[in-house]
Order: structure tokens, then sequence, then C-alpha cells
């Protein structure tokens, strides 16, 4: 996500980052991940090596190689593989699944860029930061970013 909490412009990633796409693949294959409607027909494909799950309003929609479901709870209930599940986007599903998170994977963009998707704003007393890696594009429009791991603190009663 950007500075600015933005994930996405006109359901696409509005940066390129080769390091980003293959820390996903890296980090998600081998497990279930569930992802939006939109995010899947902006993939355009079922992501190989996983169980791709598509959450849906849309009756019938059905796309090949992949599980559908009519909500985030229903999509966990279809995932099969080793935890743990992956929920890779849009933004209204990142919403449903923040609470429910025990643990986030973020790539955090020290750039603002415009867009239309945003991530959820985190309430970082919640959340202990476990890694952060530090990276740098450098192509001319370059920018600084960091590959970040959190888990959500749990009180004890």
């Amino acid at each position: 996500m950007a500075r600015n909490g933005v994930i996405g412009a006109n359901n696409r990633l509005p940066w390129r980052l080769p390091d980003d796409l293959r820390r996903f693949r890296a980090l998600t294959t081998g497990h279930s991940v569930i992802m939006g409607r939109r995010t899947f027909e902006s993939i355009g494909r079922p992501l190989p090596g996983r169980q791709n799950i598509v959450v849906t309003r849309r009756a019938g929609f059905r796309p090949a190689g992949c599980d559908s479901a009519a909500s985030l709870g229903a999509a966990i209930d279809l995932a099969k593989l080793p935890e743990p599940v992956f929920v890779i986007g849009g933004e209204t599903l990142y919403r449903a699944a923040l609470p429910l998170a025990d643990e986030l994977f973020l790539t955090e963009i020290d750039r603002d860029f415009a867009g239309d998707a945003r991530f959820p704003e985190l309430e970082r007393g919640e959340w202990r930061e476990t890694a952060r890696e530090l990276r740098r594009q450098d192509e001319p429009d370059g920018f600084a970013y960091a590959f970040a791991a959190y888990e959500r603190i749990r009180l004890r009663a």
C-alpha cells in the first residue's frame, strides 16, 4: 500500500514492483487465497499453486479453476490448503477480513499514489511489527518501500 493508503487505481496496481510480486508468490504458494471478483478479473486467471476462492454476490459466477463463495465467511470455510489463508483484495474484502486477521504481510510504499481503492486504516496499537525489510526501486521515478509483517497483539484476560 502507498503511504496515503492507496492499493489500486482502475482495478490495477498503480506501481510496478517485480520484487513485490515475487514475495507475494513465495508467501501464498501452497495456500488458499481469497479475493473479490474484481480482483480476480484484474488478474485474469487462477493463481497457480494455490486454491483460488473468489467472493462474489453474482449468482452463477464460477471462474474455471476457482471456488466461489457469497461471503468471506463462506470462503474461509472452503479453504482446504494449509494455513494461513490469505486475503488478497480488494478494498471491500480487506475491510471485512481485517478484524479477523492475526497476521498482516504488507508492502509499504514510501510514496503517495493516486487511486480509487484504499487499504483500511490500521489501528497501530493493535499490531506488533515482527519483520521489516527495506528496499528501493531504482528506476528514474523510483521510491523506497518495505516488506513488513505484523501480528495482532492479543491481550491476556
